[in-house]
């Protein structure tokens, strides 16, 4: 029987561990046991708390992770913080092969005088805040002002735009947080900003994303034509970037009275912010593309009003005690996958933060195969597995959760939900942990 743990719970773990089920179905000795490990007492990682809440469907993919939490040999053990209630490796005494798809929960910095005022924040806080993630329930972003920004040319960069120009009736059907909810109804913000280095070709927004933009109730989006380059330009383009430019374009055609507007500032790089004991003006350097595509500043400045600023420039995995580290790219070092003999690394934790959750399906399979090929179906490993696991858990008072635990939590907070949302999410560890009669 072999053991596997893999670490964290999002859609590069689930992938990994539905992999590695297939890998070892059949085999003789029994096959694989393999570990879903997660720091919070509920999975799911990225899909809950990073995809938007508007963004239901999306959500879905989390039906066919409840399909490999049911697998035979497959368990999840949540509430259990790899690094802080254990190392790697003590893990690595336990199982013969660990597999790290933490992700990249940490924002990047800007670099910039006046990125630690109050009203600038990180789109990884951000987008926690409205999702649920305990670390930042209490967030409580300035929202009293009338301009933000959003630092940015991605599809994070556009959730953050879009959830702070929707209007309260547009989330109906979304599981964004009460608190969240609430506090976006108050806010006074009627411009934001989305500013980009380099120019519309180069962004890395998705046509479904923008497009949503020029159907919002209260918001308009607006672009200037002068930014872009000929239209015969756009051939050169793939065919999803150049439907995105296309909607870009058209935005121009827009004709529309709305209370609120989304302004797409392209060739702008923040220089600095400013303020007086909070952001009130982000100071913007006008850019040009260099002949190899890259951002180079003209000496040009202006100043773009903005009391809450929301940096959404990339993110990084944190890294772990023991486990080689790229500081450069944010990830752990790693070649295909492969750290060092029983240990993996799968997904953004591998990658960086790039690609779609799509892209961690193959990722996952191709680390399953390395590790059957190294350690082929039908061998016999003698680690404890989980049994090793909770047996140092219990001596060390840590409660450790189960997938009938989450669907416990589940039932809980459908049943708490408002009218037409699928859920309330519980925002607390204590509160989940609550939820469970034990």
């Amino acid at each position: 029987m072999r053991h596997f743990a893999v670490v964290g719970s999002g859609p590069a773990g689930f992938y990994t561990a539905e992999a590695l089920a297939k890998a070892y179905e059949g085999s003789a000795g029994n096959g694989a046991r393999i570990d879903i490990l997660d720091r919070y007492p509920v999975p799911y990682g990225l899909i809950r708390f990073g995809v938007a809440p508007d963004h239901q469907s999306l959500k879905a993919v989390s039906k066919r992770y409840d399909k490999v939490a049911d697998s035979p040999g497959v368990d999840f053990i949540g509430n259990v913080t790899v690094g802080t209630d254990l190392s790697v490796a003590e893990l690595l005494e336990f199982y013969d092969a660990v597999i790290l798809a933490t992700g990249a929960p940490h924002d990047r910095r800007l670099g910039i005088p006046g990125e630690d005022l109050p009203g600038v924040v990180g789109s990884a806080a951000f987008v926690g805040w409205y999702n649920g993630h305990p670390e930042f329930a209490d967030l409580d972003p300035l929202l009293d002002g009338t301009h933000a920004a959003v630092i940015g040319n991605g599809n994070v960069a556009l959730d953050c735009a879009r959830i702070l120009s929707k209007t309260r009736s547009e989330f109906h059907g979304s599981d964004i947080v009460g608190h969240a909810l609430d506090a976006l109804d108050r806010s006074a913000i009627r411009t934001v900003t989305i500013l980009g280095r380099r120019g519309p070709h180069q962004i890395a927004m998705t046509p479904k994303e923008l497009g949503e933009l020029g159907h919002l109730d209260a918001a308009l989006p607006v672009v200037d034509l002068k930014d872009f380059p000929p239209v015969e330009a756009d051939d050169a383009l793939e065919p999803g970037q150049r439907k995105s430019i296309t909607i870009l374009r058209e935005f121009n055609d827009i004709r529309a009275n709305k209370a609120k507007t989304m302004i797409f500032d392209f060739f702008a790089k923040p220089v600095r912010i400013e303020g007086a004991g909070r952001a009130e003006r982000i100071v913007v350097e006008r850019t040009e593309l260099d002949d190899q595509g890259a951002a180079r500043g003209t000496g040009e400045t202006y100043e773009v009003p903005a009391s809450l600023i929301v940096t959404s420039i990339g993110y990084s995995t944190p890294p772990l005690a023991g486990v080689p580290y790229d500081e450069r790219g944010g990830k752990f070092r790693n070649e295909t996958g492969k750290i060092a003999d029983q240990l993996y690394c799968v997904g953004w934790a591998r990658r960086g933060p790039s690609g779609t959750i799509g892209t961690n399906r193959p990722d996952g399979y191709e680390v399953a195969g390395l590790i059957a090929a190294a350690m082929p179906p039908g061998g016999s490993g003698e680690r404890k597995g989980a049994a090793g696991l909770k047996a140092l858990l219990e001596e060390r008072g840590v409660m450790a959760t189960d997938y009938d635990d989450w669907r416990r939590i589940e039932e809980s907070e459908a049943a708490n939900a408002r009218p037409g949302s699928p859920r309330e999410k519980f925002v607390r560890v204590d509160h989940w942990l609550g939820a469970l009669d034990r």
